[in-house]
């Protein structure tokens, strides 16, 4: 059984940082690429950054320069380093992690439950 699990999300003044973290675990064999998406208020879930399993990495135009991805590949987790947050970045942040898995075929798509981050004015 996989499990998807985020955290570091939180409230946090217009202009501050926060880091998140997500973490697989379970019986994995390894991981292909890993993802943030959020989405917020009234919004349709949009991808925030990616990484693949040898690092190239991808970012929506609306977070380049301020956000950071990057994974421990030994640790199978995910980063999301977020600097100078506006209130337009408060949403719900989820990982998306694409993986092969023992008695699975293919590649398989995990999400975890998601983590509030909040940018007060």
């Amino acid at each position: 059984q996989v499990q998807v699990q985020e955290s570091g999300g939180g409230l946090v003044q217009t202009g501050g940082s926060l880091r998140l973290a997500c973490a697989a675990s379970g019986s994995i064999f390894g991981i292909n690429r890993m993802a943030w998406h959020r989405q917020g208020p009234g919004n349709e879930r949009e991808l925030v950054a990616g990484i693949t399993s040898v690092g190239n990495t991808e970012y929506a135009d609306s977070v380049k320069g301020r956000f950071t991805v990057s994974r421990k590949n030994g640790e199978n987790t995910m980063y999301l380093q977020m600097n100078s947050l506006q209130p337009d970045d408060t949403a719900v942040y989820y990982c998306e992690i694409t993986m092969v898995v023992p008695g699975k075929s293919g590649v398989q798509t995990y999400w975890g439950q998601g983590t509030q981050v909040t940018v007060s004015s």
